[in-house]
């Protein structure tokens, strides 16, 4: 297991940097709107949706909301300051702090929606459409100044998480024994927590010092340590719909690492808490 996820995320990774830096625009928004198809897919299955039909459909519907959102956008336009991006989020910030409710009373919080499909629904609207969004605000920074400012941008989010998950991941190994979130994802514990906490620092201090980041430092710590934490409850939440939904992996497109949404749990709440705060909150505009 641990071989076929190494020898995909070599694979991967510089798929993904070679993505964000040479993809034009719109080849970058279709690549994303398909990451965001294929999470739909997924998710069906934490909405309840057990027939392939049904989640075909779902993925169908997503990829068709998202572009008509992208029809309703000047041309050429992605400013976090148009009212369709922004809605989008701002309603990320306050989903995630929902969901931490969630996450932190679980399994009792579940009794609000275990039997409601639409709710689970609109939980899966509220990660995946803010998350295409989040991308395509940070993707597009600068972009008519810079080409490659927002691609700087997104690295450095996806760098962060990155840190989070594989600190977390060996800290936990070599020195986890006290539980994060034993009713949610009994795997994690807070050594692992702080670890990845830590990893997450040091290649903020690292890229920070060679990446051309224009940011005042203050602005930068408090974005990059809520992104940090978002990652990790983005995490513990794809996990506690997966157990309520009784399955271990999302999928099994990814060799090694189950399926998109495994991937991308950290980054749907990552990216957009992020593009918030930058953008929004601070207006690193």
């Amino acid at each position: 297991m641990l071989k076929s996820r190494l020898i995909t995320a070599f694979i991967l990774i510089p798929v993904v940097i070679a993505a964000l830096f040479l993809l034009p625009p719109l080849g970058f928004m279709i690549t994303t709107l398909v990451v965001c198809m294929l999470a739909a897919w997924e998710w069906g299955q934490f909405a309840g949706f057990a027939s392939r039909t049904q989640r075909i459909w779902l993925a169908v519907l997503c990829g068709l909301l998202l572009a008509l959102m992208m029809l309703t956008l000047p041309a050429y336009q992605h400013s976090v300051q148009l009212p369709q991006i922004s809605f989008w989020l701002w309603a990320s910030l306050g989903w995630w702090i929902a969901a931490l409710v969630l996450v932190l009373f679980y399994p009792a919080s579940a009794a609000l929606w275990r039997q409601s499909r639409i709710l689970r629904l609109v939980f899966g609207i509220l990660t995946i459409v803010p998350f295409f969004w989040g991308m395509l605000a940070l993707r597009q920074y600068h972009y008519d100044v810079d080409h490659y400012a927002g691609a700087w941008w997104l690295l450095y989010v996806m760098f962060l998480v990155w840190g989070a998950d594989s600190g977390a991941y060996m800290f936990g190994r070599l020195f986890g024994k006290h539980k994060l979130a034993p009713k949610v994802s009994p795997g994690k514990t807070w050594e692992g927590f702080f670890g990845g906490l830590l990893t997450s620092a040091l290649i903020s201090w690292l890229f920070g010092m060679w990446a051309p980041l224009a940011v005042q430092p203050g602005t930068l710590l408090i974005c990059s340590i809520t992104a940090a934490l978002a990652s990790v409850l983005g995490d513990l939440t794809e996990s506690m719909f997966k157990r309520e939904a009784g399955i271990k992996d999302s999928g099994n497109l990814i060799p090694g690492h189950g399926g998109i949404l495994d991937r991308i749990d950290s980054l749907t709440a990552a990216v957009p808490v992020f593009a918030c705060l930058l953008l929004l909150v601070f207006r690193n505009l």
